[in-house]
């Protein structure tokens, strides 16, 4: 099995209303995100390549346009855990990307959450 990454950046804002409010999650603040969008092949195509990373643009413009510097509670239909941000962009995606495995989503250093589509 080959498996390739890439890394995205992007900051917003987001607050998650289903907790208590004396967590500190339930007020509106930002994150400094990190997406990697890992892909994975039995085959290398002609080129040599799962996919070529020049290719993943789409996800990049995708990211910058309709999540960077926003408010996430207005582009997701659910709670914006990093949970869901992973599940969000791994479905947007797959269709464009069939060899994508999973999206990774991480609000801090030391945090990460992934989303992995069944087979």
């Amino acid at each position: 099995m080959f498996r390739i990454s890439k890394q995205f950046h992007f900051s917003a804002a987001h607050q998650l209303d289903l907790l208590p409010d004396d967590h500190p999650c339930s007020r509106l603040h930002g994150h400094n995100y990190i997406v990697e969008a890992v892909l994975e092949s039995e085959e290398l195509d002609q080129r040599g390549f799962v996919v070529d990373y020049n290719e993943l643009e789409p996800i990049k413009t995708f990211i910058n346009e309709n999540l960077d510097h926003l408010n996430l509670n207005d582009v997701l239909p659910y709670a914006t855990t990093a949970e869901n941000i992973a599940r969000f962009l791994y479905e947007k995606f797959k269709p464009v990307f069939p060899a994508l495995a999973k999206m990774r989503v991480s609000e801090s250093p030391r945090t990460w959450a992934e989303y992995e589509g069944s087979s």
